[in-house]
């Protein structure tokens, strides 16, 4: 059976996130578990909150009737209306339970709106480095996608971001907190960027990603996307703030400051069933209208940020600190980041290289591993920086 040949250029440049835990998975069937240091997936590795896993037992032992069965294709009405009020609270903005769609995760969310507004060869600029999903998300809907750099600090350059905007352009993706920076847009670069759309002589959507939303660490908080700029989508899940990525749960949430969102409501209400998904998981629904505030508590991956942080600034390494998330995303000591990845290998240690996102000289780390795993781990580092002083001598 032949395949697509779009579907065959992207298996080629498929996630190397995927390709380097695959990787990991042959070396440690090769060498042992325990020798092998793998940093690749960001798979939570922590245990839901117990509000959520209690809230799943009275869900289940309810037995409530049609609690398996179809609702309507945004989801069960009291659960967006639930939804609805968290955003008003967390916003300020009048949220709509008719502006909410129970989604299958962030990335349903994210496919659903972009096949709501694109149309073959629109825009969709997209910050860089990047989650490196996107890209197959906008071709998946006849889009093409415009990479736009940020700054040296990873922040949104507001002028290359105007420069970058064509006729064609219908949308930008923020994701903030960052994967893989990990970095926080702060309140200041998201009103520029509202008063750089504002300018625009037609409508661009902001796609505002946001399943690390809770993950931020030092105290600090990321500032509502939605409450500064005002033409805003929200993409967001439950995989990461309350370690449920296998369960597939999610939303969508259209601003009310969104103009002619009227018609946006029923494209997204009609993408949702024909992409597919045609409702999100009926049980998590009704386990979220009970638990949706829950989060992890975020101290053990700040934890990890330190301990990981600290100890390869230690062994030589130039490390900046995330501000959320739960990655790590550290220069390498060479230009050729691939290269540099084959030699942590070789130490039985397993990362991600930064060109999979769009931004060499780079690799990312996850931090949802044990602590020990960290420590174990320091010296294959170490040894892979001796490496690379010794063949430049």
């Amino acid at each position: 059976m032949n395949i697509s040949q779009a579907i065959t250029t992207q298996l080629a440049n498929s996630s190397w996130i995927r390709r380097m835990f695959e990787e990991g998975a042959r070396m440690k069937q090769e060498r042992g578990a325990e020798n092998v240091y793998d940093f690749t997936l960001g798979n939570p590795d922590v245990e839901p909150p117990a509000q959520v896993l209690q809230a799943l037992q009275r869900v289940v032992a309810a037995g409530l009737p049609n609690a398996h069965g179809y609702m309507p294709n945004p989801g069960f009405p009291l659960v967006r209306q639930a939804v609805a009020r968290q955003l008003r609270r967390e916003t300020g903005l009048p949220f709509d339970a008719e502006d909410i769609f129970m989604t299958v995760g962030s990335a349903g969310a994210c496919n659903v709106i972009l096949k709501s507004i694109l149309d073959p060869g629109d825009e969709v600029i997209v910050l860089m480095p990047c989650f490196s999903e996107y890209r197959f998300y906008i071709s998946n809907h006849a889009g093409r996608m415009v990479p736009v750099e940020t700054g040296a600090d990873f922040l949104p350059d507001i002028d290359r971001i105007a420069a970058a905007i064509t006729p064609r352009t219908r949308a930008i993706i923020l994701n903030t907190p960052n994967n893989p920076t990990g970095r926080v847009y702060p309140a200041s670069v998201l009103r520029d960027l509202n008063s750089l759309l504002a300018g625009c002589d037609h409508e661009i959507l902001v796609i505002s990603d946001e399943p690390y939303k809770h993950l931020v660490f030092d105290g600090k908080s990321q500032p509502e996307v939605a409450s500064l700029i005002a033409n805003t989508a929200i993409c967001n899940s439950w995989s990461k703030s309350q370690a449920l990525p296998g369960e597939r749960i999610g939303y969508l949430a259209l601003s009310p400051l969104v103009r002619d969102r009227t018609a946006l409501r029923a494209a997204c209400a009609f993408t949702n069933r024909i992409l597919g998904f045609i409702n999100a998981p009926a049980l998590w629904q009704l386990v979220e209208l009970q638990a949706m505030e829950s989060t992890v508590d975020v101290s053990g991956y700040e934890r990890k940020r330190d301990l990981l942080c600290d100890s390869l600034t230690a062994a030589g390494y130039d490390v900046r600190k995330p501000e959320g998330t739960f990655y790590v995303f550290m220069k390498t000591p060479i230009a050729d980041d691939i290269a540099f990845v084959r030699l942590l290998a070789k130490e039985g240690v397993l990362g991600v290289p930064g060109a999979g996102f769009g931004r060499a000289g780079y690799l990312r780390l996850s931090l949802t591993v044990p602590e020990e795993m960290i420590r174990k781990s320091i010296p294959g580092f170490a040894a892979a920086l001796q490496a690379v002083a010794a063949a430049s001598v």
